[in-house]
């Protein structure tokens, strides 16, 4: 894709999340539900590595290589006139110069970065680490000319046996990452805690991006609650997956 098309799709994307109060963006994973979700008059999407890796047989946490993502998703945001942006989860061990290098070449309008290193053990990359690696991706994309959206995304509620006693070093990591550059928070697993999300919501001054369910979720509850953003990460798959069996059941032998 053409560069001055990759900048203005990231330029949409960012008008997108300032019109939209939550932007619900569907997590696609093939060129067949990227239409179908565009078709139905989503304005952006989003490529979730979970359900992107279930549909190549590959694993999730970096199963694939920065290279294999990149050509899975290349003919996602070949397929639709929309911004798209990806989930990149740790970088797969790339520099983040890399990283901004491979996504605009595929025309990729955003990114989602976590905290959790899958090729290194799994270990959580600190508050001050991942503050500077989402740094360094917003420099390389200054450097590319290409404003990405950046999702910076913390697994600290999701690897906590009780989620609200690691409240404060979460609210201070999502803090360090919007200083350091990200557009939008991504605080995973606290979806269904009201609590939680007003928190953190109100910790921060960019959008905060949450999980839903697109049948178990209200979009209004949401709105209430002030999240700025909504991704559906493997959810729309698992549904679209028991709407399927659901289905064939009564042909099954």
């Amino acid at each position: 894709m053409d560069l001055r098309t990759t900048v203005e799709r990231a330029q949409r994307l960012k008008q997108l999340h300032a019109d939209h109060q939550p932007l619900v963006l569907p997590t696609v994973w093939d060129v067949w539900s990227a239409r179908t979700a565009a078709d139905a008059g989503f304005p952006a999407l989003t490529v979730g590595s979970h359900p992107l890796a279930e549909s190549r047989g590959a694993d999730d946490h970096e199963g694939q290589t920065f290279a294999d993502v990149l050509a899975a998703v290349r003919p996602i945001v070949a397929a639709v006139d929309i911004p798209v942006s990806v989930d990149l989860e740790a970088g797969y061990g790339q520099k983040p110069a890399d990283l901004v290098t491979g996504l605009v070449e595929i025309g990729g309008a955003g990114l989602n970065i976590e905290d959790t290193v899958h090729s290194d053990g799994g270990r959580v990359r600190d508050t001050q680490e991942h503050a500077h690696y989402i740094a360094e991706l917003r420099a390389a994309a200054d450097d590319a000319g290409v404003p990405l959206w950046i999702n910076g995304r913390t697994d600290l509620f999701l690897h906590a046996e009780d989620p609200s006693a690691v409240l404060d070093e979460a609210v201070e990591r999502l803090r360090a990452m919007e200083r350091a550059g990200a557009d939008s928070v991504y605080p995973v697993r606290i979806q269904d805690d009201d609590d939680l999300l007003t928190a953190v919501v109100d910790a921060v001054t960019v959008p905060v991006n949450s999980t839903a369910h697109p049948v178990k979720h209200d979009l209004a509850r949401f709105r209430r609650l002030g999240v700025g953003r909504i991704t559906y990460g493997p959810l729309l798959q698992l549904a679209t997956t028991d709407a399927m069996k659901d289905m064939l059941k009564p042909w099954a032998p």
